[in-house]
C-alpha cells in the first residue's frame, strides 16, 4: 500500500503536473477556510495580534532552512503518505464543523492541521514529520478563544498590578492597590486590558520559539529559552507599570499617555528580546564546547531561492492527487450543501420586562459605552429593584446574545469583577429551591465579593437556551452541541447582586435575592427563550 501511495501517476512526465495538483489542492480548500481567514484578518488588525501577518513568513523561513539540509529529491521520497491524507481529511471536516456552528476559531485551528497534513502528504511520513516544527509555529498567528483570552487577561492584569505596585514601593512612592486600580493619592491609574501584557506575550513567545530552533546548543538550553519567555514578559510588563507609576507620581498623568506610553512599551519589548539574547550567551558559556555567540545562532539564509525552487520538483503522486480529489469533493459538498443561517428564536425585548413587582419598584440604567462595547450583547437589562420601604436593594442584570459563535459572546463575571476593584472573597456552586415559584434544584454560582470594607452577594449563571450552567466552559460546549443539532447558539448571562449591609449575615442577603428571583424567574422565558424540544433539528 505504501508503494502505491508514493508512486507517480502512470504517464505523468510533465514536471508542472505536481505543482498544479498542489495548487489545486490549496485553492479548492479556500471556501472551507474562508471564515477562518476572514477572522484572522480581523484579529490581526487588533494590537494584541498585530504580529500575526509576520508569522507565516517566519514559518516559511524555518521550513526553507530545514529543507536546505535535506536531499533535493522531493518526488522520490520513501515513507507512508496515507497519514497525510487522513490528516487533510480530518482538518477539512473539523473546518466544516466550525462553519456549520459558526465558530471561526475552530476553522483557524483546523487550518494549521490541514497545513501539517499537506506536508505529510508531499514529503511522506519519515521526512514530513521532521518538517512539523514550522507548521507548529503557525499557532502563534491564531487568536485565543474568547473565554481563554478574558481569563488570561484578568490573570495577567492581577499579576502585573501586584508586581507593578511592588516596584513603585521599592522606589519609596506611597501607593495603594485596589483591584487593578493603582492609587497614587493625587491620581489613580487603572491597569486596563491593554496593559495586561498580552500584546507583548504573543510576539515574544513566537520569537522565543524561533530563537530556540535557531540556537545551536543542547536541548535543555533550547527549553530554557522557550520556557522563560512567558514569565519574562510578565515581569518586564510589571516593570513598565511600575515605571509609569513612578513617572506619573513625579511628572503627572501625561507620563502615562500618548507617545510616551507607546514608547515605553517598545522599550520593554526590545528589553525582553535583549534579555533572551543575554541568557543564550550565558548558556553557551556552560556548554562543553562553547561557540562564538554569532555562530551559536543559525542566521544563514544562503541558497533559500534555490531551495524554494525545489518545490517545483513535486510530482503528481497517487497520494497527492487523491488528497486533491478529497479536498475538491468536500469543498464542493460544502458549497452546495451550505448550512442554513443560525436560528434566532422569537423573544420579547427587555424593554418590556416588568419594572414593578409586588413590594418592589425598579430603576433601569444604561451601561457606560466602553463597558457595553466589551459586553457585546445584542440586548441587556440593568435594573436595580428597591423594596417599597427602601430597606432592600437587589440589582438584576441580564445580557442576551442572539449568537455566541462570533468574537463577542458571554464571558464570566470573574473576568470583570477584579477590574472594577472588587475581589472575589468566596465563589462556589449553589442550589436554589423556590418550590412556590416552580423553581427547584436551580444551579447558580454564589459569590461574595469585597472592595475594602464593602461586601456584596452575587448569584450568576449562564442561561443556554433554558438550561442553567455554572461552568462557562461547559456552556461553550453546549453551544457546539445545540448549534449542530438545532442551529441555535443564543444564550444569556443572568446575575443578581445585593449589598451585605454592616452587621448583616450573608444568609439575610441570600433571602433578599431569592425574594426577587421568585418574581423574575417565572417571567424570564419571554425574554430568554428556552429550547423547544419540538424544534426541527438540522439532521
Amino acid at each position: 500500500m505504501t508503494a502505491t501511495w508514493t508512486e507517480v501517476l502512470p504517464g505523468s512526465r510533465a514536471r508542472w503536473l505536481g505543482p498544479l495538483a498542489l495548487a489545486l489542492l490549496v485553492v479548492s480548500a479556500v471556501p472551507i477556510f474562508k471564515m477562518g481567514l476572514v477572522s484572522l484578518a480581523e484579529a490581526w488588525a487588533t494590537p494584541e495580534y498585530s504580529h500575526g501577518p509576520l508569522i507565516p513568513f517566519v514559518s516559511l523561513y524555518l521550513f526553507l532552512r530545514e529543507l536546505r539540509s535535506e536531499r533535493p529529491e522531493i518526488a522520490r521520497l520513501d515513507g507512508a503518505r496515507w497519514p497525510g491524507i487522513l490528516v487533510i481529511a480530518a482538518a477539512l471536516l473539523i473546518a466544516i464543523l466550525g462553519n456549520i456552528i459558526g465558530i471561526a476559531d475552530i476553522v483557524t485551528y483546523a487550518l494549521i492541521i490541514w497545513v501539517g497534513g499537506i506536508v505529510l502528504t508531499v514529503f511522506g511520513w519519515r521526512r514530513g514529520i521532521r518538517h512539523q516544527l514550522p507548521v507548529i509555529h503557525l499557532v502563534f498567528m491564531l487568536p485565543l478563544p474568547q473565554f481563554v483570552y478574558w481569563k488570561l487577561t484578568t490573570f495577567l492584569q492581577g499579576v502585573s498590578s501586584e508586581l507593578g505596585v511592588w516596584f513603585v514601593r521599592l522606589a519609596g512612592v506611597p501607593v495603594f492597590l485596589e483591584g487593578n486600580i493603582i492609587d497614587l493619592g493625587v491620581v489613580k491609574l487603572q491597569v486596563a486590558e491593554a496593559c495586561s501584557g498580552l500584546r507583548y506575550l504573543f510576539p515574544i513567545l513566537s520569537f522565543s520559539y524561533l530563537f530556540a530552533i535557531l540556537y545551536r546548543g543542547p536541548i535543555w538550553h533550547k527549553l530554557v529559552l522557550l520556557l522563560m519567555a512567558a514569565p519574562l514578559t510578565v515581569l518586564m510588563n510589571s516593570v513598565r507599570i511600575g515605571i509609569v507609576g513612578i513617572l506619573v507620581n513625579e511628572n503627572g498623568i501625561q507620563s502615562a499617555e500618548g507617545f510616551t506610553h507607546l514608547f515605553q512599551g517598545w522599550i520593554i519589548f526590545v528589553a525582553c528580546i535583549a534579555i533572551l539574547f543575554a541568557v543564550a550567551l550565558l548558556l553557551q558559556r556552560t556548554a562543553p564546547n562553547p561557540l562564538p555567540f554569532l555562530d551559536a545562532i543559525d542566521l544563514d539564509t544562503s541558497q533559500f531561492g534555490r531551495v524554494a525552487a525545489r518545490l517545483a520538483l513535486v510530482r503528481p503522486t497517487v497520494a497527492l492527487v487523491f488528497a486533491m480529489a478529497v479536498t475538491i469533493s468536500l469543498s464542493s459538498a460544502f458549497v452546495l450543501l451550505r448550512s442554513p443561517a443560525p436560528v434566532v428564536p422569537q423573544r420579547d425585548s427587555f424593554q418590556l420586562f416588568p419594572g414593578y413587582f409586588e413590594g418592589w419598584y425598579s430603576v433601569k440604567r444604561e451601561l457606560e459605552p466602553e463597558i457595553a462595547a466589551v459586553l457585546g450583547a445584542d440586548e441587556y437589562l440593568n435594573a436595580t429593584y428597591i423594596s417599597n420601604d427602601q430597606s432592600e436593594i437587589v440589582n438584576f442584570f441580564a445580557a442576551y446574545y442572539e449568537t455566541q459563535t462570533d468574537k463577542t459572546g458571554i464571558h464570566s463575571p470573574q473576568v470583570c469583577l477584579p477590574a472594577g476593584g472588587w475581589e472575589i472573597f468566596s465563589l462556589e456552586p449553589y442550589t436554589v429551591n423556590l418550590p412556590d415559584s416552580g423553581v427547584a434544584d436551580f444551579p447558580v454560582n454564589r459569590a461574595i465579593i469585597q472592595n475594602g470594607l464593602d461586601q456584596q452577594l452575587v448569584y450568576y449563571w449562564f442561561d443556554q437556551r433554558g438550561v442553567a450552567y455554572t461552568n462557562d466552559i461547559l456552556a461553550k460546549f453546549s453551544i457546539i452541541r445545540d448549534g449542530l443539532r438545532y442551529g441555535r447558539t443564543d444564550g444569556a448571562l443572568i446575575r443578581f447582586v445585593t449589598p451585605i449591609n454592616v452587621g448583616e449575615s450573608a444568609e439575610a442577603a441570600d433571602m433578599r435575592i431569592k425574594r426577587l428571583m421568585r418574581e423574575t424567574l417565572p417571567r424570564l422565558r419571554r425574554f430568554v427563550p428556552e429550547m423547544n424540544i419540538t424544534e426541527q433539528s438540522w439532521n
